[in-house]
C-alpha cells in the first residue's frame, strides 16, 4: 500500500495553519527559534563559528564588540561569541544531565512510595521531607563541598538537589492512580501486579514527568551557572557561562561585554525554556495560553 503525497492545497492550508500559530503565539515562536539556534550550538558548534573559544592573543584584548569580533574579546584575547556558543554545551549538557538523573531517581522514588504502605512509604517520605528542607542550590553546595568541584561532582549534586520535585509529583499520581475504578477492574480480571504496574500505572504516573524536566531544566542551568560562578563547576579555561561570568567580574567596568554577553544567553536560555515548558504543561492540562 503506497502513501499518497499531499496535494498542494492541503500543503498550503497546513502552512497557513502553521504561520497562524505562530503569529497568534509570536513568544512561543521566538522562544523555539532560540532554543533550536541553542541547540545547534550545543551539537555542532562548528557550524556557527571556526575560531578556537580557548586561543588567546593579548594584542587582540578587550577589544569592544565589531564587525571583526562581534561580542569582542576578553581579557586574555579569546573570541567572546566563540566562547559563548562553545559554552552552550558545557551549560545545557550540565543542566540536561542533571534533570536526568533527578528524575530518574526521583521517578522511582515516587514509585516506590506510591505503590507501598507503611515503613517503605514512610521511610521515603521522610528521605524527601529532609532534602526539601534544604534549599536546592544551597544543598547542592553543601554536596559539592564534600567531593570537591569538577563538572561530574555538579551533576550530581544539582541533580540530588532536585530529586523531591520529581519523586513527590509521582508519588502523588500513583497513589490516585493505583486506586483509580479502571485499575480496579484491571485487577478483577486477575492481571499479575507486575502487568498492572507496567501496563496501567506507570505510563500515566510518569505522563507529568518529561514536563517537569523540561521546566527544571532553567532551573538546572541558573543552578550550574550560580556553582560555576563560585567555583565548584567547569574550571577555566573551559567557557562554561558560568565560569565566564566569575572571569569577567573584573573587568565589567573596562570591558562590559565580557560579562554582559554570557549573562545574556543565560538569561535567554531560561527564558525559552519556561516559555515551551509551560506551553507543554497548559496543552497537557487542556488550558489555553495567551
Amino acid at each position: 500500500m503506497s502513501v499518497l503525497p499531499l496535494s498542494p492545497a492541503r500543503e498550503h492550508g497546513s502552512s497557513r495553519i502553521a504561520l497562524r500559530f505562530l503569529l497568534a503565539n509570536p513568544g512561543l515562536a521566538l522562544a523555539t527559534a532560540f532554543l533550536a539556534l541553542i541547540a545547534i550550538a550545543t551539537a555542532w558548534p562548528a557550524f556557527l563559528i571556526s575560531a578556537d573559544p580557548l586561543a588567546a592573543d593579548p594584542l587582540q584584548a578587550q577589544l569592544p564588540p565589531s564587525a571583526a569580533h562581534w561580542f569582542g574579546t576578553d581579557h586574555l584575547g579569546r573570541e567572546v561569541f566563540a566562547r559563548v556558543i562553545h559554552g552552550a554545551r558545557y551549560s545545557i549538557l550540565i543542566g540536561i544531565s542533571a534533570v536526568a538523573i533527578a528524575s530518574g531517581i526521583g521517578s522511582i522514588l515516587g514509585l516506590l512510595a506510591g505503590l507501598s504502605r507503611g515503613f517503605v512509604d514512610e521511610a521515603i517520605t521522610r528521605f524527601l521531607d529532609v532534602i526539601s528542607a534544604f534549599p536546592e542550590l544551597l544543598l547542592a553546595l553543601v554536596l559539592i563541598s564534600f567531593t570537591g568541584p569538577g563538572t561530574v561532582n555538579l551533576i550530581f549534586a544539582i541533580g540530588v538537589s532536585f530529586v523531591p520535585r520529581f519523586a513527590r509529583v509521582v508519588r502523588a499520581q500513583t497513589f490516585v492512580i493505583a486506586r483509580s475504578g479502571y485499575v480496579e477492574q484491571a485487577r478483577t480480571f486477575g492481571l499479575t501486579r507486575a502487568v498492572l504496574v507496567l501496563r496501567h500505572i506507570l505510563p500515566h504516573a510518569l505522563a507529568q514527568v518529561p514536563i517537569l524536566a523540561t521546566i527544571g531544566l532553567g532551573t538546572a542551568i541558573i543552578g550550574a551557572a550560580g556553582l560555576s560562578f563560585l567555583g565548584m563547576g567547569p574550571q577555566p579555561p573551559s567557557p562554561e557561562w558560568g565560569a565566564m561570568l566569575a572571569e569577567a567580574r573584573n573587568y565589567l567596568r573596562v570591558a562590559w561585554w565580557i560579562g554582559v554577553w554570557p549573562g545574556l544567553a543565560i538569561t535567554l536560555t531560561v527564558i525559552s525554556i519556561s516559555i515551551a515548558g509551560r506551553r507543554w504543561q497548559a496543552a497537557f492540562e487542556g488550558r489555553r495560553t495567551r
